[in-house]
């Protein structure tokens, strides 16, 4: 990923470099589960990971109103050279690297062993999507990407700030840049919208969570057009009847107003220093 997203909590979706393609010969399925191949040696990590995988799935085809095109595979490295052979973003836990291929790091063997059912939901939101519209679509902004992920996956990949951090982000005046358009070559991630990482996952989730819960119905024919590979902003204005920045302006006006968004009560995970 770009150095915007140097200091992401754990996921990675991005063409980074031609050697993202390194070929993964090195994985063998794991014994009683083909979805999940592990670097040799780590048989006991791919078993945790086959552990979860069901409820992950799940939880992703649910948020996605679809099943996946093809069973996800899940490559698990157990090692660090194994994983920065794959991934060549430093600093994460888990990617979706080109090819629409999903790698776990040893952190969730070890360190961060607790994020593991998260972390892989949201890994596979990714990878779900990819597999309808490609590894990654310049016409889907980054913070509904992002945002959609974590709220699959109830907050994976967004723990390391709580909902009253993003909304102190608001109030400071800074806020995802929802007008902004990606190109092939350019994605507004955090840094566009002069927010961390962190706050720019939890905003982001925020906002989709808020679209969803607003209506639902329109969500879901939101998030159908897009998995046709529809453009976003054609879909949104299709669906809402305006564009994104004026639907969430109530959002954004109940940021500055709610006194709930005020209070820091909800408990937030430290982000380790090598995430």
């Amino acid at each position: 990923m770009a150095a915007a997203c140097l200091l992401l909590s754990g996921c990675a979706m991005t063409v980074s470099h031609p050697r993202a393609l390194t070929p993964l010969e090195s994985f063998v399925p794991l014994a009683g589960d083909a979805r999940v191949w592990v670097e040799p040696g780590y048989e006991v990590y791919g078993e945790r990971v086959s552990a979860v995988l069901p409820a992950a799935i799940a939880k992703v085809e649910a948020a996605h109103y679809l099943p996946f095109v093809r069973p996800p595979r899940v490559h698990v490295c157990g090692s660090e050279a194994c994983f920065k052979r794959h991934v060549l973003t430093p600093k994460l836990s888990a990617a979706v690297i080109p090819d629409n291929r999903l790698i776990l790091s040893p952190n969730l063997d070890g360190r961060e062993k607790h994020r593991l059912p998260a972390l892989l939901a949201h890994e596979l939101a990714h990878l779900h999507l990819g597999q309808r519209i490609g590894h990654y679509h310049s016409t889907l902004p980054v913070w509904f990407h992002e945002g959609w992920a974590s709220l699959t996956a109830e907050g994976g990949g967004a723990e390391y700030a709580t909902d009253a951090q993003a909304y102190a982000a608001i109030r400071a005046g800074r806020q995802v840049k929802l007008g902004a358009r990606d190109t092939p070559d350019k994605r507004h991630r955090a840094a566009a919208s002069g927010l961390s990482i962190h706050e720019f996952y939890r905003q982001s989730m925020l906002l989709v969570g808020w679209l969803k819960a607003h209506d639902a119905a329109r969500f879901r024919a939101l998030a159908l057009a897009v998995q046709d590979n529809a453009d976003f902003e054609i879909a949104f204005w299709n669906v809402y009847g305006h564009a994104p920045a004026t639907r969430f302006a109530g959002f954004f006006d109940g940021a500055l107003t709610d006194p709930v968004a005020a209070n820091d009560t909800q408990a937030v995970q430290a982000a380790p220093a090598k995430p």
